[in-house]
């Protein structure tokens, strides 16, 4: 399998991202949240935020409110 790292630091793959997206996070700090990829360095943060792009959030109303907006997901093997 072909592994695309989107934070070196924790070692979080583009998929894991993009799944934490499909489960409900929305900006940065919610991936940040989910799996602490750009809470080190920084250095992933504008590709998470590419990688989430600039489209409509369905949970974003949820976690302006202070709600909870993430599924629970497995950690990476």
């Amino acid at each position: 399998m072909n592994r695309v790292f989107v934070c070196s630091c924790f070692g979080v793959t583009e998929e894991q991202v993009k799944g934490h997206a499909e489960a409900g996070a929305c900006t940065p700090r919610q991936i940040a949240s989910a799996c602490k990829a750009g809470t080190d360095c920084g250095g992933c943060v504008r590709r998470i935020q590419a990688l989430l792009g600039r489209g409509a959030c369905p949970r974003r109303e949820l976690a302006d409110q202070g709600g909870p907006v993430l599924a629970e997901l497995p950690e990476a093997a």
